[in-house]
This record gives structure tokens, sequence and C-alpha cells, in this order.
């Protein structure tokens, strides 16, 4: 219901992105990497960055901090769905649109 694809992963930054204006070069490092894999930063208010951590955002401070929840239990039920079987499926994509588009698309009808 939260995301419309996997949470993107960004790889760890490169030396002389770290030994520069590291804040900037961070942020920079988040929008080269929705826009590598295609994401809308309004769809998809998270990320991961190599040997970092987490980031997540939100229209305010309360939608930020619910969004970093909601990474820390998605990336929880996918680590302990691989450890019961690491062979498991992925989603269908039309499941993965219909759960998000029926609580936040144009005509959507569902919440909780």
């Amino acid at each position: 219901d939260h995301l419309t694809a996997d949470i993107p992963c960004a790889p760890p930054m490169a030396d002389a992105l770290i030994e520069g204006n590291y804040e900037h070069n961070t942020g920079i490092q988040i929008l080269d990497c929705f826009k590598e894999k295609n994401l809308s930063y309004e769809e998809v208010e998270m990320v991961l960055i190599g040997n970092h951590g987490p980031f997540a955002w939100g229209k305010n401070a309360a939608k930020a901090v619910y969004n970093s929840k909601v990474l820390e239990v998605v990336a929880e039920m996918a680590y302990l769905t691989l450890q019961i079987n690491p062979n498991a499926p992925r989603l269908k994509d039309s499941l993965i649109k219909k759960h998000y588009n029926r609580k936040h698309g144009k005509d959507s009808y569902y919440g909780q």
C-alpha cells in the first residue's frame, strides 16, 4: 500500500564525494539514484544509501517519521521472508500497483 517500487538502494559514496561537500553530495546521490531507477520522490519517500543507512521524507515531519517506520517494517518483512524461503517469489507488479492505487491513486477508495 505504500510504494510503487522496491525501496531504492544507492551505492556507497565514492571517496571524492565523502571528502567534498558531504551533505550536499548525499542529496545528489539520492537524486541520481531516483533518476537512474526512474522513480518519483513523491511516490517513493525513502531510500537506503550503502554504508550509511536510511533516509525518509514526507510532506511534513509526521509523514517523514511515518515513512521511516514503514521503511523499517518493510525491510524487516523482506529479511524474514528470505530467511523463511530464500526463493520466495516477488509480488506481481499488478498487485503492487493495485494496492498502491487503491490507497493513493486518482480514484482511491481504500485506507487504513
